[in-house]
Parts: C-alpha cells; sequence; structure tokens
C-alpha cells in the first residue's frame, strides 16, 4: 500500500529531512508518549536505509519529518527539488510492516526510477 508520494522541495533536499505528510503517521506506530520512531525502508536496489519520523511534542500540528540517514539517501540518488518519492508498506501475515522508498525523476513527461 501507498503511505505517501512528494515531490520534493528545495528544503527537502537540502535540509537533511523530509517534511512528511501528517496524513501518513498512520503507517508508523508509535509508541504512547514517544514523539519519534525508527524504521528500515528498502530501496528498489533492495539496499536498507535507517530512517526516523518524528513530530513536535508542542504545538498544535504534528509537523512530522523523516530524517536519519535521509540526508545520505539525497546524496547518494542525486536528488534535486522536483523529484518525487514514493513510501510504500506491506504488512506481512505475522503483522512485521516492510517498507520500500522509491525516488523517479520526471523526463520528457514519465516518471523514472533514479536508483543507483
Amino acid at each position: 500500500m501507498e503511505v505517501m508520494a512528494k515531490l520534493l522541495s528545495e528544503s527537502d533536499t537540502n535540509n537533511k529531512r523530509f517534511e512528511f505528510p501528517t496524513e501518513s503517521l498512520g503507517a508508523f506506530p508509535m509508541p504512547a508518549g514517544q514523539n519519534s520512531v525508527h524504521f528500515v525502508a528498502f530501496d528498489m536496489l533492495d539496499k536498507p536505509w535507517r530512517l526516523k519520523i518524528s513530530v513536535r511534542k508542542k504545538g498544535k500540528y504534528l509537523k512530522p519529518w523523516i530524517c536519519g540517514q535521509w540526508g545520505l539517501y539525497v546524496l547518494q540518488k542525486k536528488l534535486r527539488p522536483g523529484d518525487r518519492v514514493t513510501l510504500t508498506m506491506h504488512v506481512q501475515e505475522n503483522g512485521v510492516r516492510n517498507y520500500r522508498i522509491i525516488a523517479e525523476r520526471k523526463h520528457f513527461g514519465f516518471w523514472y526510477s533514479i536508483d543507483h
């Protein structure tokens, strides 16, 4: 199932953190009293990326973001503003959640994987 798909902003590619849509938080069970959760997402080459979702402790809005190895992911995939990142989740029969992160770039009107 698709957790989210987002076009990257300048901030997402330069600040070592990726602003995450609040409506997608349900895919990441956060322990009570915590404001972050760690997870591993595999890219299309099956390389694991250790990521962390955090939310504000105070304030009207949660304003979630992804950090952890996000900055390294951006560098390695050579991501730039306007590229698209999609995060998917598959729940196994035993309840274990598997995540996949997909980076794409639009070229002549079509989206292409930029995994390398």
